[in-house]
């Protein structure tokens, strides 16, 4: 059994996506809180593993040749893991190669789409009817994309994979990001199936009493929205 990894966490779908990564490895993890509502994730400490101010990032005292090793990203994340456990990238270069087509497909499209259209829909100070169609329409899209892809198979890439739990904690709140079941019956299934393991259940369910209201904590918008400068220190 490895060593715990450090899991440097907020409950939301980037968060989720590694602590549902480690519950299907089983392997041990801390969750290491970063408040993003209280500005936690400009510290000096967090932005010396995560220097772009985002989590997840986790550090694995067991890195390469032994060594330590700290690795922001989530897309990045989930791989390192599955090439160090040798499960859930592919298990050929053919299928490694498709599992990281759909893991960028979801961290370049879904997550950015699905966050405007979701921030749009509730945060925005002000209705904005061009910017609320623009990422809706956007959105709609990529879950047809999605959905065309899982015609004819149970997961992204046939098997689960990476590009599974990259994609599921984001597409789990197409509710809230303006979309309609109807429009996607073969992602509605696949997210039946994904919710039915063990893993992503409890991976899930990882820090939810720590989830905040962000429509009504103007104090949490103001750091998570705004920009402002971020000084560094050494």
């Amino acid at each position: 059994m490895p060593a715990p990894i450090d899991v440097h966490f907020w409950p939301t779908p980037n968060g989720w996506k590694i602590t549902v990564m480690l519950e299907e490895l089983g392997w041990p993890y801390e969750v290491k809180p970063v408040n993003i509502g209280k500005g936690e994730q400009f510290e000096d400490a967090f932005l010396a593993i995560s220097p772009n101010n985002r989590m997840p990032a986790i550090v694995d005292p067991e890195g390469p040749d032994g060594e330590p090793i700290s690795i922001f990203e989530s897309g990045a994340i989930l791989q390192y893991l599955a090439r160090k456990s040798g499960r859930f990238g592919g298990g050929t270069e053919r299928q490694r190669i498709e599992v990281d087509e759909w893991v960028f497909w979801q961290v370049a499209n879904v997550g950015p789409m699905a966050g405007q259209a979701h921030h749009f829909l509730r945060y925005a100070p002000e209705e904005v009817p061009y910017a609320r169609k623009r990422y809706v329409d956007e959105v709609n899209r990529l879950y047809g994309v999605l959905d065309w892809k899982l015609r004819d198979r149970e997961f992204i890439v046939g098997d689960y994979s990476i590009a599974d739990i990259a994609s599921y904690p984001w597409v789990k709140g197409w509710e809230r990001q303006g979309q309609t079941a109807e429009d996607m019956p073969n992602v509605i299934a696949w997210l039946e199936r994904c919710a039915a393991r063990p893993a992503v259940e409890k991976g899930c369910a990882v820090g939810k009493e720590w989830s905040m209201d962000l429509s009504t904590d103007k104090d949490a918008q103001s750091v998570l929205f705004g920009q402002r400068a971020r000084k560094r220190s050494g």
